[in-house]
């Protein structure tokens, strides 16, 4: 089963297209899988033959996720990853049937994500001192908030990602798909004045902001190189640094909890969808591959309904 398990992961890499973090993911939920059957079934893992992967199989893996407390959404995550496992022993011939049809997904609960009014994402915005470092945190928070990027996408821009000219930045999303999306002005005008500052911290390094002996090494292509936002040394920012300075910010303007880049961007979503933005085009913007998942990021309160149903249904100034 171990070199099973391999040929799909390298199944999902290359002819999927999956990220490394998709592909991790995807390697940890169905070692657990496996695990948890090879154990029911008294056998190594190793020994496990695709036929043992029944619907037995996934009804005990679920019982034990549930067991140790694991939420319905994890469980569903679980799930879906030993499915499009069982799915690909069948296209290879090594199972008849499909029985991750045959188990309905647990049914997940409904959770309001944490976002910010346009009020307090004014206040976030302005939360930044003017500063160098001041002024990267302030083009960071725009460039969230302007476009709704993912953390990881916003880490991995590199300079020739951002036109400022056009007002557009080049995104590489998940599944490496790549999209391009719009900013405002305010935006370019936070990246333009960060650039000048982005100059003095790369000076203090080298090229990719390597100090002493590693800057002497050769060096990486120009894409891996060049990093939009950039720490004090002059490297790349890492996501944790990233969601660390969003979180920061973040308490000490809003009272709010657990607003962090991600809320930015349900933030984002929800204020275009409160001003008239079509869902559709939110989805684009988003990189979302369904409708769905566009959905669960939006915010439309009851006030707000009743405003567009007034505006909008041919009767609804009709009285009695």
């Amino acid at each position: 089963m171990t070199d099973h398990l391999r040929a799909f992961l390298t199944h999902l890499a290359l002819n999927r297209n999956a990220s490394a973090h998709t592909v991790r993911a995807y390697e940890s939920d169905l070692s657990q899988f496996l695990t948890t059957t090879a154990a029911a079934l008294g056998v190594k893992r190793r020994d496990l033959r695709p036929a043992q992967l029944d619907r037995t199989a996934i009804r005990t893996f679920l019982a034990e996720l549930h067991q140790a407390g694991q939420s319905r959404a994890t469980a569903a995550r679980k799930l879906a990853a030993a499915r499009t496992f069982l799915r690909y022993l069948r296209r290879e011939a090594l199972i008849d049937d499909d029985p991750g049809a045959l188990v309905a997904t647990p049914k997940r609960d409904v959770r309001m994500p944490a976002h910010l009014s346009e009020g307090e994402m004014d206040a976030l915005l302005d939360a930044p001192p003017d500063s160098p470092l001041g002024r990267r945190d302030r083009a960071i928070l725009e460039l969230f908030y302007a476009s709704g990027l993912r953390l990881s996408e916003l880490v991995g821009l590199n300079l020739e990602d951002v036109n400022l000219g056009s007002r557009m930045v080049r995104v590489l999303g998940k599944g490496r798909k790549e999209r391009i999306v719009p900013f405002n002005g305010s935006t370019a005008k936070a990246i333009r004045a960060y650039l000048n500052d982005r100059e003095a911290l790369v000076s203090r390094a080298g090229p990719d902001g390597r100090t002493g002996r590693d800057a002497r090494r050769p060096s990486a292509p120009s894409r891996a190189r060049d990093p939009l936002f950039v720490n004090y040394r002059g490297g790349r920012l890492t996501v944790r640094s990233v969601d660390r300075l969003v979180r920061r910010y973040a308490a000490a303007t809003s009272a709010r909890m657990g607003i962090s880049p991600h809320a930015i961007r349900h933030s984002f979503a929800t204020h275009l969808l409160q001003r008239g933005a079509d869902l559709r085009a939110i989805q684009e913007l988003l990189g979302h591959a369904r409708l769905s998942t566009t959905q669960r990021y939006t915010h439309v309160n009851a006030a707000q309904l009743l405003d567009v149903y007034r505006k909008s249904h041919p009767r609804a100034r009709w009285r009695e």
